[in-house]
């Protein structure tokens, strides 16, 4: 089959080269945006991630495609009604990096109750080698929210667990044998919100989560609270999250992820583009603010980013391409209606 894979890093490409030998492969380093002029009448599969939005115009350049596979858990990113309207099936990575960021929730977490950023940097920058002003507190005893309890808010629960903190849980879909097996409680949202210390997000993003934190229930989070997110920036109304700071009913914030993140790698597309839509600029300087708060960590989308996790996404990825060639197609996403 002919392929075009997208975003790829130098060392990729003769990795997966040597386990799909028998296809044409063809490897871009940037996303499908960044190839604006690239047509081909003749490529069945499409390899991307998720900085490349996949719908009809992109479409229209690959019309004999057959298979959109990303290398991402989410696919938010791709038209799946545009793709089953031409028959493109489109697989994803549904697990590669469970206790990945899992691990990165709370590095987030301790860099935030311990003040390492800021005790760095007055090392670092200032030369002041003085804790005056650095005091943070402990995890054990601390109530700790998981706003989904799928594959990574399991390991989450564990890891809290193991710091002798106490789990609370909110998931649509509840989970009891888990609850039961690791001993945790679900609550409504509101509750969990209104009774944790601690609240972290690993939902996925879809019309039903979108905004699951917004201007109307950030108020129900308990006083002094700290917010992990390193699920989909969008899961968080930015403008929300931005008052609850202001008002210090959040105390701090660790983000890897921002609900307009593309905008802040190139400004000048935002500055130059015709007509930005209001809200997303609201939201950009929104950003802006968060990222120059003194008890907010921003990350640039790291939380997937270890060489282990990496080697499972492409590894799973290989297998889905494999597996689709021979007619045994696996990890569908199916389109949701």
């Amino acid at each position: 089959m002919k392929i075009h894979y997208f975003s790829c890093e130098a060392w990729e490409e003769a990795y997966v080269r040597e386990k799909l030998t028998e296809h044409d492969i063809t490897f871009h380093e940037g996303s499908v945006a960044a190839q604006p002029d690239l047509t081909d009448s003749e490529a069945t599969i499409l390899c991307t991630f998720i900085e490349s939005h996949i719908g009809e115009a992109e479409l229209n350049r690959f019309p004999a495609l057959k298979l959109i596979a990303t290398r991402s858990t989410g696919y938010d990113h791709i038209d799946l009604a545009a793709a089953a309207a031409r028959g493109i099936a489109v697989v994803n990575v549904p697990f590669y990096g469970e206790n990945t960021v899992a691990e990165f929730a709370f590095a987030l977490l301790l860099a935030l109750s311990r003040r390492i950023v800021d005790a760095d940097e007055r090392v670092r920058e200032a030369g002041l080698f003085s804790p005056a002003g650095l005091r943070g507190f402990d995890l054990s005893g601390k109530t700790i929210g998981v706003v989904g309890t799928g594959h990574i808010g399991a390991h989450v629960i564990r890891m809290a667990q193991g710091f002798g903190m106490k789990v609370v849980g909110f998931d649509a879909f509840p989970n009891t044998d888990l609850a039961h097996t690791l001993g945790f409680t679900y609550l409504p949202l509101s509750e969990l919100l209104a009774t944790s210390d601690i609240i972290t997000l690993h939902v996925p993003y879809n019309e039903h989560t979108h905004h699951l934190i917004n201007r109307e229930n950030i108020g129900d989070i308990k006083k002094g609270a700290y917010l992990i997110n390193t699920a989909r920036g969008a899961v968080l109304e930015t403008q929300a999250l931005v008052e609850a700071l202001k008002k210090e009913i959040i105390t701090g914030a660790g983000l890897d992820v921002l609900e307009e993140e593309g905008y802040l790698a190139d400004e000048a597309a935002l500055l130059t583009s015709a007509h930005p839509r209001e809200e997303d600029l609201k939201t950009v300087l929104a950003d802006h603010y968060l990222i120059n708060h003194p008890r907010v960590i921003v990350t640039p989308h790291l939380a997937f980013n270890t060489t282990e996790a990496v080697k499972r996404i492409l590894d799973a990825t290989i297998e889905n391409i494999q597996h689709f060639s021979a007619g045994t197609p696996s990890n569908i996403v199916a389109a949701h209606h």
